[in-house]
C-alpha cells in the first residue's frame, strides 16, 4: 500500500534528481516497468542500458530523463527509501500506485497529487494511519497537514 506523509520528514530524500545521479544503475532502464514509464511519461524509447532515444533529443543517458521518471525508478529499485514524490507530476500517480500494489512504499508529498478516482492511500501523519480512497478527502487532509507545515 502507498503510505503518504504530507510535509517534510528527516529521512526523506528530497532532491531525487541529484540522488538518482549518484545512485542509479545503468541497467535499471532495461526493466519492463522502466520501459513502460519512459515511453508513457517521457515519450522516449529504451534502446539499451542507459541509452534512451527521443525524436527531439536523440540518444541520451537516463540521467537526462524527467524528474518524475527518475523518482519512479528510484522507488522501484530502492523501495525502503522515502522519496519526495512532489518531484513527480500527476502523470506519475498511476505508476506510484502500481508500485505500491504489491508492497508498502512510504513517500513524502508536499502538494496535493491527483491519484484519480479509484485509489487507496494510507496517510501516516501524526501516527493516524488513515486509509483514504476519495479525492475530496485526500484534498482536505493534504490541505490540513501542508497548511500546518507552512505555519511552522
Amino acid at each position: 500500500m502507498l503510505r503518504v506523509y504530507f510535509g517534510h520528514r528527516t529521512d526523506e530524500i528530497y532532491n531525487t534528481e541529484v540522488y538518482y545521479q549518484n545512485q542509479y544503475d545503468r541497467d535499471w532502464v532495461m526493466d519492463p516497468f522502466a520501459k513502460k514509464i519512459i515511453a508513457d511519461i517521457d515519450d522516449s524509447e529504451v534502446i539499451g542500458p542507459d541509452a534512451i532515444k527521443n525524436d527531439i533529443f536523440g540518444v541520451f543517458s537516463s540521467c537526462e530523463l524527467s524528474a518524475g521518471v527518475k523518482t519512479l525508478l528510484l522507488m522501484k529499485n530502492q523501495p525502503k527509501k522515502v522519496f519526495n514524490i512532489s518531484n513527480c507530476g500527476d502523470n506519475c500517480a498511476k505508476y506510484i500506485l502500481e508500485l505500491a500494489d504489491d508492497r508498502d512504499i512510504t513517500v513524502c508529498l508536499h502538494h496535493y497529487m491527483d491519484f484519480g478516482d479509484s485509489f487507496q492511500i494510507r496517510v501516516i501523519n501524526d501516527g493516524k494511519r488513515k486509509v483514504i480512497s476519495k479525492p475530496e478527502e485526500l484534498l482536505f487532509i493534504a490541505h490540513e497537514y501542508l497548511r500546518k507545515e507552512l505555519q511552522v
